[in-house]
């Protein structure tokens, strides 16, 4: 559902941190650039540089870089095994039951996983540093994963599943536009999170890992916050918390919104630079 602004100029209406990401982004070169990115593995610095200090230039080579650790993390392969018609492995079971003589052989291979994501991304002020990156993860995860639906919070709940669709970046980034009006605002995530599960808590079941993005700076109800991540643990198969602070030297979570939402996580970890992106990997996988 689109949320239009009222009829004005763009350029006035839009948060100034999704209006320069647009900007950027109509500059800069779209996902779809044939060129290879240098892999994080052989820039061991930029791996581990926070990604509020990143420059407009390692950005743009950045982002490829989290496509390719999406595009990553959709192709691991499941412990389960199907049959193939050729390939490197020879299903013996199947090869001897229909032909002892191994006159033909027959092959299997790996499953791929199906994991289904709900990704909830806090868009707040304090949370604008990192959020043009992990927005341009989901954008990665986007196109990867058996299912990915997306949605962003400020003060409010909004899905950006189908905006995160769009080809390329830019023209997703001008879907945001469209349907997030309080971007950059205050934050309320317990009314946010019982939003969502009341309107799309069917999006999650026991295959789903949930995961929300955000730094745990809560003006609501600590306690609304509980419940809706207890409900919310109850539905999914996993419920992840990345919190960027948590890569800060010292950082501890004691914010009231932390605390609230600490029992009830199955992982919580950071998410400010590539090696904690990559590291998502075992906790998606699971």
């Amino acid at each position: 559902m689109k949320f239009p602004f009222p009829e004005a100029p763009r350029d006035a209406e839009e948060p100034p941190s999704l209006a320069r990401w647009l900007k950027q982004g109509e500059e800069g070169p779209d996902d779809d650039d044939p060129e290879e990115a240098r892999s994080a593995s052989d820039m061991p610095a930029l791996a581990r540089k926070d990604f509020r200090d990143f420059t407009d230039e390692e950005l743009e080579q950045i982002e490829r870089i989290a496509a390719r650790i999406a595009r990553k993390l959709a192709a691991r392969p499941s412990r389960r095994w199907k049959a193939a018609r050729r390939g490197a492995r020879v299903d013996l079971r199947r090869t001897m039951r229909s032909h002892p003589d191994f006159t033909e052989l027959r092959f299997r291979e790996r499953r791929t996983r199906k994991t289904r994501i709900v990704a909830i991304c806090d868009v707040s002020g304090s949370m604008d540093l990192y959020s043009r990156f992990l927005l341009q993860f989901l954008y990665a995860l986007q196109g990867s994963f058996a299912r990915v639906e997306s949605f962003v919070f400020s003060t409010e709940l909004r899905r950006i599943t189908e905006s995160l669709r769009e080809r390329p970046y830019a023209s997703a980034l001008r879907g945001l536009r469209d349907s997030v009006r309080d971007w950059s605002g205050g934050t309320r995530i317990g009314a946010c999170l019982s939003t969502f599960e009341s309107e799309w808590g069917r999006l999650v079941d026991r295959r789903t890992v949930v995961i929300i993005l955000s730094d745990g700076w809560d003006t609501g109800d600590p306690a609304e916050l509980s419940r809706a991540l207890e409900a919310l643990r109850m539905r999914a198969r996993r419920l992840i918390w990345l919190n960027p602070l948590l890569g800060s030297p010292g950082y501890e979570p004691l914010t009231q919104g932390m605390q609230a939402a600490l029992p009830h996580l199955s992982v919580f970890a950071s998410a400010h630079n590539l090696d904690s992106l990559r590291a998502l990997e075992r906790h998606l996988l699971a």
